[in-house]
């Protein structure tokens, strides 16, 4: 989620009350007019008209508003051939990775408690994963699945995500979350790590490069930016023109009302996961058509699980957040990935951070959107496990300098070709 989705959550919300609105009345108007006056006995009773009459249809169009705003989800997945292509299969969701090593809880100054897993052998290349924000640890559990038996891999809750508690403070600012990535970074011993983060996750791994210069190299061997930006991502999304615009007439404020009404819009959240419209929502942004059914529900009962101050006081951090200036300064190998579709992070931002980062390479999965990642995760899991492989040796065979960028599997796309225009190798 990025600070344009607070506008989503609201008007998914406020559909959803509509329909329960709309059903009810329905169900009152079939109901009042369902009532019949006896003259001869001078009493009302009950008959209920059932057939080809007005009353009748205002109780059909009661039962089918009201249905749609309860089980919708189950509408959605019964019908979702028409919203992807035939060859995305329902499928069900992959057994979770074994259980971690490690499970600990961090205790920060600010009083919150992050929660972090460590799975994989003791000794091995560590990666450090960190979670876009809205979700939680379980973003991983495909990648965590495929590299687990490889690589050391830390995975954590975000505050105020998951398990990990909140500040005292309420802040949630790049710069906190930056420091709790470093306090991360500590489980990973004293070899160099890899740290992976996905759009949030990336803008805080940038920070970290701004804030603590002198770990990269000592403790950090390279960097896996994920569908991410550089700057405030209002102004690499898609229509940022418009929605920059809008941004201190609309979005501010209804960053504060999601603050101040936390409550209802928590409550909004549940109807919309109920009536389908978040599971909707989840594959416009998210996915290009690959996904199971298993990945659309986890995904959008992520969202409807967060508690909305938290998730509005992060967008407020988001905000502030800008990292143009720090790409030219980071001197260890990255990766870019990108979706060539992305409407949340817009592959010309990963393009732009491509450019920055001196030998950094940009990998663009093909189709994907948002949660091109996971929709590609074996895909993904095999470009980044390459890459750590490589920049995390004793002697790396990643270094500046050596930059190129590849794309993901797609139509007419094919293993080890190459593109001229810009001299990209498909993964």
């Amino acid at each position: 989620m990025i600070p344009t989705s607070i506008i989503r959550v609201w008007f998914l919300g406020l559909f959803s009350f509509v329909l329960i609105g709309a059903g009810l009345y329905c169900g009152h108007e079939w109901y009042r007019r369902a009532w019949s006056y006896d003259l001869e006995q001078r009493r009302s009773y009950f008959d209920p008209h059932l057939g080809f009459n007005h009353p009748t249809l205002f109780l059909a169009l009661a039962l089918a508003l009201l249905g749609w705003a309860l089980t919708g989800g189950l509408l959605v997945r019964a019908s979702r051939g028409l919203f992807t292509r035939g060859n995305a299969s329902p499928g069900a969701r992959p057994p979770a990775p074994s259980p971690p090593v490690v499970a600990s809880r961090l205790g920060r100054p600010d009083g919150s408690e992050l929660y972090v897993e460590v799975h994989g052998p003791e000794g091995a290349p560590a990666i450090v994963l960190t979670h876009g924000w809205g979700n939680d640890r379980s973003e991983w559990d495909e990648f965590k699945q495929a590299l687990g038996e490889r690589f050391r891999l830390i995975a954590w809750d975000l505050p105020g995500l998951g398990r990990s508690s909140q500040p005292a403070n309420r802040n949630y600012g790049l710069e906190k979350l930056a420091g709790d990535l470093h306090a991360v970074l500590d489980l990973a011993g004293d070899r160099p790590a890899l740290l992976l983060g996905h759009s949030i996750g990336g803008m805080i791994t940038l920070t970290f490069c701004r804030l603590f210069p002198e770990a990269l190299g000592p403790r950090v061997g390279g960097l896996a930016l994920a569908h991410t930006t550089y700057t405030n991502p209002v102004r690499t999304t898609t229509l940022a023109g418009l929605l920059t615009a809008l941004e201190r007439p609309l979005i501010v404020p209804l960053l504060r009302l999601t603050i101040g009404l936390a409550p209802l819009v928590w409550l909004m959240n549940q109807l919309s996961y109920l009536n389908g419209s978040a599971h909707l929502s989840t594959i416009r942004s998210g996915f290009a058509g690959q996904e199971t059914w298993a990945q659309v529900d986890h995904f959008a009962r992520l969202g409807a699980k967060a508690w909305p101050a938290v998730l509005a006081r992060g967008m407020f951090g988001m905000l502030r957040y800008d990292a143009a200036a720090t790409l030219g300064t980071v001197p260890v190998p990255t990766l870019v990935v990108a979706g060539d579709r992305d409407p949340v992070c817009r592959p010309e931002a990963s393009e732009r951070m491509h450019q920055a980062i001196g030998g950094s390479q940009l990998a663009v999965l093909s189709p994907a959107k948002h949660m091109g990642l996971v929709e590609h995760h074996g895909t993904f899991a095999d470009r980044v496990s390459r890459f750590a492989r490589a920049c995390l040796e004793p002697n790396p065979t990643v270094a500046p300098g050596t930059a190129r960028a590849e794309r993901g599997p797609g139509p007419g796309a094919e293993t080890g070709g190459t593109l001229p225009d810009r001299g990209t190798a498909s993964l």
